[in-house]
């Protein structure tokens, strides 16, 4: 079982949850009337699935079991670890268990298997190394990841940090399965003797300076060029005896100037390589079987930037180095990997190559090299949505040990297979299939469902959104149909029309209209004409480092939307300003009157002239009843938020006017009559998001879905009576580092949907 331990809790950094603004938005509140102060619970039975997408994260590492056939691991940097035991079966996620506490053990900055024990693996579990989120923790497991041990580290660990794409900094010896070794990103190098229970920091290892950090900031300490990489890679030498400890242990630290340092006495003294390369920082290493170890090299140690780089090999014997890099340009190395059944075959990695990435293939032991990618064949039926997406981020290679015509590689959306590698040998087309059921790593950001047509429609980090009409199936069409986004952070739909689709988000370059609308349900998208008053320079955020919020100004093109009950009215609050509205589908916009700035809106589901805000900083909730041209604050001293990564939501009861529910500050209310009445939700420990599903039979007010704590436990919850009782439906074993945002499905009673921080969309329906 997974042993867990709470530490602070944090969001995944986008722009929406900056301001804490990434879907239908909420508000917490004061001044409830009585109601009862301990609800009944109970609990029911739930099957879990996720929503089929496929991919749709960075997986950062992937690994064969050396002498186990099919078997293969893959770590990711914010949605944990997969197994896969066949070259054709599903991956299977390892991490399901962790409650929402320990979300932070769902990044996985290193992963290592046993050599001579199939059933072991190991886990550096660890998404950031702010000291906001903890210590991170190894996971150990002797049954190859269906349960875990969790042994907590004394330091920090970063799956989503820079230079997670190198590695791996956690390594078994491959003589001794006793001894473990791990590279940590601030403390040293530490070591355990038995299988990871228990750890120590190796004291003869060199206090060498780490120079990967890019910038030094005190103000923002969640900036990724200010975080240190430390040591990404340990490797052992194959080279000893079994029954005792390898002799020779290789570990690389992210520095420019020989970063490489070697022990040849079992890890008892440690001292850099002689004359190795100096300039740029190793990216990755491997050892040959004779004892060569080759090394990747790049300036940067990425994931975003690199833009210089080699290859070398080291003979240990004569202690003498040789260049062979395939080409070199204005581009870096991120990995290297060779064939077990043909160790003279070698395979590395680009990273950032202009005319596109590029995995070169030696058959001499890098005298010569060739392309494998750039006369390959792709087959991207297993997520058609990556038909329009660009290899990038190849970060580990890895050959199976038993069919060399086999190789994975990872990229920022998935894991590529090949069925003919060798065919490159010969100068011929490579099949590559996306390999990618079972993994599941999207990060939403918001979701509705609809009455009618799909029954979900998602808005997804880096990778735009997506309607399903079957759950189980990714879209065949793939992303959203017309203007594309990288996020979309928010959509509504007009409740009693639910064909009248809107949504916002974020591009890259920030450089068009960032709102769009359909008519279709949600089939199309049209862009926006024009869009609100961009909000004037100097703008303060209270809650963030120096009143500032972090980003240049065309970040604050972008915030949360809502549309009017009868599909006419759109209200889009842009970052830093005051909500506007449009009654022409975003042609022209006014301003509303009397908002505060960053004002987050939510339509009323029956009358179109209602809508609701919370002014997030300032803690005071907002109506209009006039189309949104006018809001006038109906309550204050609700709280405003001065947690910088807090995402409350504010839900209109569907069906009913003048009511809504909303999260904020991890506190749950219910307010009715335009925010006049506030009727208490007793026994809600904490809310972190609320939702509403078809009612119960026999009743007429919605089926109310909870992602919180209840009575000292977290999960998701039901109500089938407006709050007064609420149900059980997660269970430890289904519990994926927590629910985010969930809502219901308002055709299916008791059908759930919920966003996690890395592990995609998940939905559940009452078992029979």
């Amino acid at each position: 079982m997974v042993l867990l331990r709470r530490p602070a809790r944090i969001a995944h950094l986008t722009l929406a949850l900056w301001l804490g603004l990434s879907s239908v938005p909420g508000f917490a509140s004061s001044g409830p009337s009585a109601e009862p102060t301990s609800p009944p619970i109970s609990a029911q039975a739930y099957e879990w699935r996720n929503v089929a997408i496929g991919g749709g994260g960075f997986v950062t590492g992937v690994l064969f079991h050396p002498t186990e056939a099919g078997l293969a691991y893959a770590r990711t940097d914010v949605g944990g670890a997969y197994r896969r035991e066949g070259t054709d079966a599903a991956w299977v996620p390892l991490q399901d268990s962790l409650s929402r506490p320990d979300w932070n053990l769902l990044g996985v900055d290193g992963i290592a298997v046993d050599p001579n024990d199939a059933s072991r693996v190991y886990l550096a579990a660890g998404t950031y190394v702010s000291p906001e989120v903890g210590n991170g923790a190894l996971l150990a497991s002797d049954d190859r990841g269906r349960t875990w041990t969790r042994i907590p580290l004394p330091f920090p660990l970063g799956g989503n940090e820079p230079g997670r794409n190198s590695g791996e900094r956690l390594a078994v010896d491959p003589h001794d399965g006793r001894l473990l070794y791990l590279g940590t990103r601030t403390n040293g190098l530490w070591r355990s003797k038995d299988h990871g229970a228990t750890w120590s920091k190796v004291a003869s290892f060199p206090g060498l300076s780490d120079d990967s950090v890019q910038q030094r900031t005190e103000s923002d300490r969640f900036n990724p060029l200010s975080r240190p990489v430390g040591i990404p890679v340990v490797v052992f030498d194959p080279r000893g005896k079994a029954g005792e400890p390898t002799p020779r242990i290789y570990a690389a630290i992210s520095r420019a100037d020989r970063g490489i340092v070697a022990s040849r006495d079992a890890g008892q003294t440690w001292s850099q390589l002689a004359g190795q390369p100096v300039g740029l920082r190793p990216t990755d290493m491997i050892v040959l079987p004779d004892g060569t170890l080759v090394a990747t090299y790049a300036d940067l140690p990425g994931p975003n930037r690199m833009s210089a780089g080699t290859v070398w090999k080291y003979a240990p014997e004569t202690e003498s180095w040789t260049e062979i890099a395939p080409e070199k340009g204005s581009f870096g190395y991120a990995c290297a990997t060779f064939d077990p059944s043909s160790p003279a075959t070698l395979l590395v990695s680009t990273w950032n190559r202009l005319g596109g990435e590029e995995i070169f293939r030696s058959l001499d032991a890098g005298k010569t090299w060739h392309p494998m990618l750039s006369k390959s064949r792709w087959d991207h039926s297993a997520a058609p949505y990556t038909a329009g997406m660009h290899i990038h981020w190849i970060s580990s290679v890895a050959v199976d040990p038993r069919d060399r015509d086999r190789v994975l590689f990872t990229t920022g959306y998935g894991v590529w297979q090949s069925l003919n590698a060798t065919a490159s040998d010969r100068n011929e087309p490579v099949q590559w299939q996306l390999a990618v059921r079972g993994i599941e790593e999207t990060v939403p950001l918001t979701l509705v469902s609809p009455l009618q047509g799909p029954h979900l429609i998602s808005g997804l980090g880096d990778i735009d959104g997506f309607l399903h009409h079957d759950l189980d199936a990714t879209p065949a069409q793939g992303a959203f149909q017309g203007p594309r986004f990288k996020n979309t952070e928010s959509i509504d739909f007009a409740g009693p029309v639910p064909t009248f689709f809107v949504r916002s988000g974020t591009t890259y370059k920030m450089d068009v209209v960032h709102g769009a609308w359909s008519d279709d349900g949600g089939e199309h998208w049209t862009r926006f004409v024009g869009e609100p008053p961009l909000p004037a320079a100097g703008l303060t955020f209270p809650g963030f480092p120096g009143g500032r919020f972090p980003g240049n100004a065309p970040a604050h093109r972008t915030g949360p939307i809502t549309v009017s009950a009868d599909g006419k009215i759109i209200v889009w609050t842009l970052m830093g300003q005051s909500p506007c509205f449009s009654t022409d589908r975003g042609a022209t916009w006014a301003p509303s009157q009397g908002a505060p700035a960053n004002l987050a809106v939510a339509a009323d589901r029956v009358v179109s002239s209602h809508f609701y805000g919370v002014d997030l900083f300032g803690g005071a909730l907002y109506v209009s009843t006039d189309g949104a041209q006018s809001f006038k604050k109906v309550r204050e001293d609700l709280g405003g938020q001065r947690a910088r990564f807090a995402r409350p939501n504010l839900r209109p009861v569907p069906g009913r006017t003048g009511e809504v529910w909303l999260t904020l500050n991890n506190r749950l209310h219910h307010f009715t009559e335009l925010g006049k009445n506030e009727i208490n939700v007793a026994g809600v420990d904490s809310a972190a998001s609320v939702g509403f599903g078809l009612a119960p039979g026999g009743k007429d007010y919605p089926a109310v879905f909870l992602a919180g704590q209840i009575g000292g436990v977290h999960g998701l919850y039901r109500s089938d009576d407006a709050g007064r009782t609420w149900i059980r439906i997660s269970d430890p074993s289904h519990q994926f580092g927590g629910a985010g945002l969930v809502t219901g499905d308002p055709r299916v009673f008791g059908r759930v949907y919920f966003a996690t921080g890395g592990r995609g969309i998940f939905y559940g329906d009452p078992k029979p």
